[in-house]
């Protein structure tokens, strides 16, 4: 073992394996990665200003078709939806179950559509 990792990696008392080298720096920008998967660019734009007259679709796990459908149904602007995620006391379940029941969102697009207001709520309200 000690031929394999050298001498000088047991003498100085530290394990120095070159393909391990930079672990430390990688794993942090790894997680800093994690941390901005977490939510998507949408999410952050939508998060990070006013509403304002914002179209439905701007709203993070709403995308065209569900948008469309929601405009069908009269919510045309985030600010109408952020309405309805207000009359729901900011319920998740509710608010998911809304959502899926009105434009057939999915398990994810409700979930992302919910952390979108309640981040946006909770930054500006």
């Amino acid at each position: 073992m000690r031929r394999l990792l050298g001498q000088d990696s047991f003498s100085s008392g530290r394990y120095q394996n070159p393909a391990l080298a930079g672990t430390g720096r990688d794993f942090a920008l790894k997680q800093l990665s994690l941390i901005e998967m977490t939510t998507s660019q949408k999410h952050r734009d939508f998060v990070a200003e006013p509403m304002g007259e914002k179209p439905v679709g701007s709203l993070a796990g709403i995308g065209e078709v569900l948008g469309k459908k929601l405009e069908e149904r009269g919510f045309d602007k985030a600010y109408v939806v952020l309405g309805q995620f207000l009359v729901l006391k900011k319920d998740e379940d509710l608010f998911r179950e809304w959502l899926k029941d009105t434009c057939g969102a999915n398990a994810k697009q409700s979930r992302d559509c919910f952390g979108c207001l309640r981040e946006w709520c909770d930054a500006f309200l």
